[in-house]
């Protein structure tokens, strides 16, 4: 007799989205040096009827929160951790900007280790083009 596998947490999730009938959501992935560009980003995916989560903040801007060099390094940790959170949560990642560095690589990296589809504002930086 064959039993029913139990549900992945990813089944889980999505099963959740379903019942919960949620729009698809798509996390804003890229360099903080296009903040203006993520915000248009966020408007135009909104206005499609997507739920936007993005990076919060630019920790290259001066601010009090990271002024401390060792807070700031626990603190960049933990919003790579959080980034990766917002990459499972989401349904879609579309990467913003022109240019693509190490950390950007590794979330592109990472959403499609998951299947997460990967849209580019600009195609042409996609590193697996």
């Amino acid at each position: 007799m064959s039993y029913p596998q139990p549900l992945t947490p990813e089944e889980k999730l999505a099963d959740a989205k379903k019942e919960l009938s949620l729009p698809p959501i798509v996390v804003i992935c890229g360099s903080t040096r296009f903040m203006t560009e993520m915000t248009e980003a966020d408007l135009r995916e909104t206005k499609a009827g997507k739920i936007v989560v993005k990076p919060g903040f630019d920790m290259k801007a001066p601010h009090e929160l990271w002024s401390d060099p060792a807070e700031a390094g626990a603190l960049k940790v933990r919003l790579g951790e959080l980034h990766r959170a917002k990459i499972r949560l989401a349904d879609e990642v579309l990467v913003v900007g022109d240019y693509i560095g190490d950390s950007t690589r590794a979330e592109i990296a990472y959403a499609r280790s998951l299947g997460k589809p990967v849209g580019f504002t600009h195609p042409e930086v996609d590193p697996d083009a």
